[in-house]
């Protein structure tokens, strides 16, 4: 126990941060009491902190680096990165996610293909209104933006993916209804 040179509270040493030249190896004030006098400080110094703090960060690029990349390998990192970016982007939570993922049976909306084990499904969604449509993977998700999300034009490919040419015309329109009746029943 030790007690506090400024609130003057008897604290634990480990309330204490480390001093190495100090007498007991640790700093006179506690923890609580640093922190407040750094917090009522800090905008007096902002700058200069903040061009400090930049200045190391350049000089030890190498370092920074190197900390990032282990720090985003960390499960409890990643799994907090992941939650941020589906509420960032998306507007839902990670347990949002992993229940629309078990309702489509852990499987893509549209081609029901399992992904592997390190790869998450992509978070399908409406662009104008960003109501979230389902979880589709890295392929479907793209043909859906290459079409533009238009049914008009992924209708016109189905015509063409069913349609065989005699005379190289391209496959008239009125076909579209009989094609898309015909896939739907397969």
């Amino acid at each position: 126990m030790k007690q506090c040179s400024k609130c003057g509270l008897e604290l634990p040493l480990d309330r204490f941060y480390r001093e190495p030249k100090g007498r007991d190896g640790r700093r006179g004030d506690c923890i609580d009491c640093v922190k407040a006098y750094r917090q009522a400080r800090y905008p007096q110094v902002r700058e200069v902190t903040i061009a400090r703090v930049k200045a190391w960060q350049e000089a030890n690029r190498d370092r920074v680096n190197a900390y990032h990349r282990e720090r985003r390998t960390r499960p409890e990192v990643k799994a907090q990165e992941r939650a941020g970016h589906l509420k960032r982007k998306f507007g839902i939570t990670l347990e949002t996610y992993d229940d629309l993922f078990m309702r489509q049976g852990g499987r893509c909306a549209i081609c029901q293909r399992v992904p592997r084990d390190d790869i998450s499904l992509h978070v399908d969604h409406e662009h104008e209104t960003g109501r979230v449509r389902g979880l589709l993977c890295f392929r479907c998700n793209n043909a859906l933006g290459d079409f533009d999300d238009d049914p008009v034009r992924l209708f016109q490919a189905l015509a063409y993916l069913d349609f065989e040419p005699e005379d190289d015309e391209p496959p008239p329109r009125r076909r579209l209804r009989t094609v898309v009746v015909a896939a739907a029943s397969r």
